[in-house]
């Protein structure tokens, strides 16, 4: 290969990089837009020639032919949380492995007024496509009462008439966790959820009690917590106090830790006394003493979902209610054992 002309003090373009690999400017350009009908050893001179000559590609130019402008709203909230943050975290990978640039509105208070300033802002900024990440009451009915005319991929939004949404089985995750407990032989088994106003918190709930109804056993204690460890541990004082479970589901794993806390503190053994399982499988879960038996999410596998599915939509895919779930999977640790 021979690279660019010595005193040709100009940026390479497109026709540059297909001189240099031999290959046609419509080749060059398949390559870049992903196309799979291109050979695997044209793909490698293209992309050779690329990273020689340090091309990148002109996406100001490529906005006035495609009219889009490679750039993804993405409304969030909670961001300080495990899921939220990683979420957002898997949201910007994703976008970026589909050539697509995020920009990011962080709502600290949700109202209806703050949701539709930041879908305006999104509107004049000329994003393709707007994903929505805040796990809120009342979220979904606001984005479909905004009609906003560009495609809208709402998180946990999935069997919501009128949006197009991609949601972690929050349900399902809780059945896996509750339904192991009682395969152990539990059968009296508590909950302490998250807040209230909180769409996964009251998913999770709805699988706990799902499970118990479909084994014929009656609920447990319901105690809600603020997704903190403090509010894991004050709340497992109070279960020791009571005395009446054998086993709890907690929200997150967070809450989970300060529960292991409160119980050790009351000299109530984990598992032999109680079981405990969480939700979330924070990185730190496998280290609690015990580790810790917990719901996995597939944080990364939603991320790339909600770009397919937003992606799929600008590509004249359907606008209506479209949902897609990831399952998560229980991990099995030390905190769970059969009752004595």
């Amino acid at each position: 290969m021979t690279p660019i002309s010595e005193g040709q003090n100009r940026a390479p373009v497109m026709e540059d990089v297909a001189k240099l690999a031999g290959v046609s400017h419509q080749t060059v350009s398949r390559v870049l837009n992903g196309n799979p009908n291109v050979s695997a050893r044209t793909l490698e001179k293209v992309q050779g020639a690329i990273v020689e000559l340090g091309y990148r590609r002109n996406t100001a130019a490529r906005s006035l032919v495609t009219r889009r402008s490679n750039t993804i709203g993405v409304l969030a909230s909670e961001m300080s949380q495990y899921g939220p943050s990683n979420t957002l975290l898997a949201l910007q990978q994703a976008a970026r492995e589909a050539d697509y640039f995020v920009s990011i509105a962080g709502l600290a208070e949700v109202t209806p007024e703050t949701i539709e300033e930041a879908m305006l802002r999104f509107l004049d900024q000329g994003v393709d496509g707007i994903i929505v990440q805040v796990p809120h009451a009342g979220i979904f009915e606001t984005l479909v009462k905004l009609n906003l005319d560009l495609p809208v991929v709402a998180i946990g939004a999935a069997g919501t008439s009128g949006l197009s949404g991609v949601a972690i089985d929050q349900t399902a995750g809780a059945r896996q966790a509750v339904e192991y407990l009682i395969s152990l032989g539990h059968q009296r088994i508590g909950h302490v959820a998250g807040p209230a106003g909180w769409v996964d918190t009251q998913a999770r709930i709805g699988g706990w009690r799902a499970a118990l109804d479909h084994a014929g056993l009656p609920e447990g204690p319901l105690l809600e917590g603020d997704w903190s460890a403090n509010s894991g541990f004050r709340l497992g004082r109070e279960i020791a106090r009571i005395g009446d479970v054998t086993a709890i589901f907690a929200g997150n794993d967070q809450m989970a830790l300060g529960l292991l806390r409160a119980f050790a503190e009351a000299g109530i053994s984990v598992p032999g006394d109680i079981s405990v399982v969480g939700f979330d499988d924070w990185p730190e879960s496998e280290f609690f003493l015990p580790p810790l038996s917990t719901v996995r999410q597939d944080f990364q596998e939603l991320g790339k979902r909600c770009i397919q599915a937003l992606l799929a939509e600008l590509d004249g895919g359907a606008r209506d209610g479209a949902s897609v779930q990831v399952v998560p999977e229980l991990v099995i640790r030390g905190t769970t054992a059969a009752p004595h």
